[in-house]
């Protein structure tokens, strides 16, 4: 019907159509306007106390869904919840197809129609994979690991996923923990800023993008303090501690935007996380006004029955959701405890309806409720998966990641033509090993090989030995895995090859799956016989390479002291042996920097550059061979390689530094600068390192702590000025008072290539 049927016409019922489309329109049009919280609002008050109560309980994927449903035992039961509506989230169902069935059951049989929130473990990329999260620190270049949770995300989204449980923004100075191959490092600055910007990749700026996934701030909170380094182990650290070194990076994800938070397995101070109040409700939801929710961990609910915290299941419900858990992750105890909990009046309708109405905006906010089937587009999975974009994406990040510990003689950059280069090791030729733990949707052996990216360059002959094999080169998640420790007779061939060659690279280190959840050491050398094969290849040719590839640090002293050249590459994923031979030829120019440091000795754990004085810091003025000061008496307090530490085929000079001015008051700020120089013969990036110390505080304060840091990529012979700006909030901490605040007093900055430098100028603040 034209309009001016509406106007010139004599049909009457034309004129109420068009006054009823208009009407429409501007319903429709506040409707689309209603905001979340009023969406929420209202269909809660529809939802029974079941179906509420269902959208705080987590299963595991649990049956084959694209396939017929279960008909008996735990798996009928769990999809008859599922069909009720009292599921809120699973987990480990991937592929757009299969989360599109697992979705319908969910949105078409139950009563409400509510949508599931589809959980990963997204932890370095879904099925392209990226460096371990420590190695993409090592970086220290936030827009590329922005970058890399942001390629990882859309690669998962495509196959269905819209929640990930990372990023692991845990603290940690041990490298005997297993999962410090998923976290930052040792440093709450660098993990503050990494926490953020991993956090930004995976939401991006519109959550409801079909691209982004809600992150997961994990684990809330001190679990990368485990007593002795053991996983699930206690943690007993003061306030101090756990306020400056703890607690800064999950403050930094909530002012990203993270939409939810992981609690830990651990106990801290003799409380189970997932029953802390204080930590839970006092300081996330309460100080930092953090609106999303908290999932437990795998079972830590239950798990608090084995703490001896818990007297059976009952009471862990009360305590978990007293204490602020909003999902209960695989324990059943919410879905089976909560409505008698209320009855007996130990836990409220009010806490329920807090829980439910974080869970179900998160959904709200990833567009869930306007499109269930958003994630779940077959062809849009095929053409994103594996993509060019992709793998271009995770090559990138695995050139920024790596570190040239030590490069004598500039024996790095091999030459690309004329040389007999004999590759030696375990890992030279595995292609599994290189992906990392934390690869579920990986395929196996889908890493380039070091030696496959060796081979593309053509100019030179190589010689593959392993030395010594592998003892279970594709073990199952929940295996034990090791390099062999029985068997040498892989030796001899190995020898025979390095005695023909100009040089030798040997590719040693952990498998894959050495390190990540469960996977503690006692031990930090070279597993199985590496060690002894790489002091058996010294004695035939000293012309050695060394290629680490391991997910934690490890003790090198004597790689260190006999060695010419040590690349650490960590585990850097799906084109881990194209980058590495683009380092190695020199046709990318290593820049990484180590955020953890590595110990001289086992012994020497935990250990960490910002460690206090100690009323008696050192020997200097003390009698000679006093031995009454905080030392070991068979080895150096120092690390192997400090905090911040990392060469370059090239070599930088720094100048003095310069101060704006040498005192300044509260509310004001002064400049620290220094000029940097690149006086070697080829292009490089140095980053660029403040530290300060405050000398005299209300609390004993570290020796110094990274304050801030900049990227600078030079020319050969190019220089560039690079200023710091020091200001009253730079220099907060959580103080005696118990407050955030910067005292008074005098103060030293540091600038250099790493935490170890002697580079200072003092400064008062008044």
């Amino acid at each position: 019907m034209a309009i001016k049927d509406f106007y010139l016409g004599n049909k009457p019922y034309a004129i109420i159509s068009f006054f009823f489309l208009v009407t429409y329109t501007v319903i429709a049009q506040k409707e689309i306007e209603v905001p979340i919280s009023q969406r929420v609002f209202e269909l809660m008050a529809k939802m029974t106390l079941e179906e509420k109560i269902g959208q705080m309980n987590q299963y595991n994927g649990f049956w084959n869904v694209t396939g017929p449903s279960p008909k008996d035992g735990n798996a009928k039961e769990k999809y008859d919840h599922l069909a009720k509506g009292w599921v809120g989230s699973m987990l480990n169902v991937r592929g757009a197809e299969e989360v599109r069935a697992v979705q319908q059951v969910a949105v078409e049989q139950s009563r409400l129609g509510i949508p599931l929130i589809i959980g990963f473990d997204l932890i370095h990329g879904y099925k392209t994979i990226s460096p371990i999260p420590l190695a993409e620190s090592a970086s220290w270049d936030l827009e590329a690991i922005k970058n890399s949770a942001a390629i990882g995300a859309k690669e998962a989204a495509a196959a269905g996923i819209n929640w990930t449980f990372a990023p692991m923004v845990d603290i940690t100075r041990d490298a005997r923990w297993g999962r410090v191959m998923e976290g930052a490092g040792e440093d709450p600055y660098l993990g503050s800023l990494i926490a953020a910007a991993r956090v930004s990749g995976f939401q991006g700026s519109d959550l409801s993008n079909p691209n982004t996934v809600a992150a997961c701030a994990k684990h809330f909170a001190a679990y990368g303090f485990a007593e002795s380094g053991r996983d699930y182990n206690t943690v007993d650290i003061g306030e101090n501690t756990l306020h400056n070194i703890v607690l800064p990076p999950f403050k930094a994800a909530t002012d990203a935007g993270v939409k939810t938070f992981m609690n830990s397995f651990n106990d801290l101070n003799g409380i189970p996380a997932t029953a802390d109040k204080h930590l839970q409700r006092d300081i996330l939801k309460g100080d930092w006004g953090f609106e999303g929710f908290i999932v437990s961990d795998w079972g830590s609910l239950k798990e608090m029955i084995d703490h001896g915290y818990a007297r059976d299941k009952h009471d862990a419900g009360s305590l978990g959701l007293n204490a602020g858990s909003d999902m209960d992750m695989e324990s059943y105890i919410y879905i089976s405890e909560l409505q008698s909990l209320l009855k007996e009046g130990k836990i409220t309708i009010a806490q329920i309806d807090d829980a439910v109405r974080r869970i179900l905006t998160v959904k709200y906010e990833l567009g869930l409720f306007d499109d269930p089937y958003k994630y779940c587009n077959v062809e849009r999975e095929q053409s994103i998966s594996g993509s060019q974009e992709i793998r271009e994406g995770v090559l990138d990040m695995a050139r920024k990641s790596m570190v040239l510990l030590k490069n004598d003689q500039s024996l790095l950059p091999l030459k690309k033509e004329g040389q007999k280069i004999a590759l030696i090791g375990p890992l030279a030729a595995d292609k599994n090993s290189p992906l990392g733990n934390w690869r579920i949707a990986a395929e196996n052996n889908s890493a380039v090989s070091v030696l496959e990216g060796m081979q593309a360059y053509k100019g030179n002959s190589i010689i593959h030995e392993q030395g010594v094999r592998l003892v279970n080169s594709i073990p199952a998640f929940h295996e034990e895995v090791s390099i062999n420790n029985t068997d040498k007779c892989g030796f001899k061939a190995a020898k025979k090859a390095a005695k023909k060659a100009d040089i030798v690279v040997m590719v040693l280190g952990e498998y894959g799956f050495q390190s990540g959840e469960g996977r503690s050491r006692t031990k930090l050398g070279l597993p199985g016989f590496q060690q002894e094969l790489l002091e058996e290849i010294y004695k035939i040719n000293p012309n050695i390479v060394l290629v680490l590839m391991n997910g934690r640090p490890l003790v090198l002293n004597w790689a260190d002291e006999h060695l010419p050249a040590i690349l650490e590459t960590w585990h850097l994923g799906t084109e881990s042996g194209n980058a590495i031979a683009e380092v190695l030829y020199g046709d990318y120019n290593p820049s990484g920097k180590l955020p953890m440091s590595f110990p001289r000795s086992v012994g020497q754990m935990p250990l960490y550059y910002n460690y206090k004085s100690t009323g008696r810091p050192g020997a200097d003025g003390a009698d000679a061979g006093s031995v009454f000061w905080s030392h070991y008496g068979d080895e150096k307090n120092t690390p192997l390689y400090p905090f911040g530490y990392g060469l370059s085929y090239t070599e930088f000079e720094y100048s003095d530094i310069t101060l704006s001015a040498n005192e300044f008051t509260k509310g004001g700020t002064i400049k620290a600068s220094v000029t940097i120089s690149n006086i070697g013969k080829v292009k490089g990036k140095e980053t660029v390192q403040l530290y300060i110390k405050d000398h005299f505080a209300s609390s004993t304060r570290p020796v110094r702590e990274l304050k801030g840091f900049e990227m600078v990529e030079l020319e050969a012979g190019a220089s560039k000025k690079v200023s710091f700006e020091i200001s009253e909030e730079l220099l907060k901490f959580y103080s005696a008072s118990q407050i955030w605040e910067a005292e008074p007093g005098r103060f030293s900055l540091f600038i250099g290539t790493n935490s170890s430098t002697k580079r200072k100028a003092d400064f008062q603040l008044n």
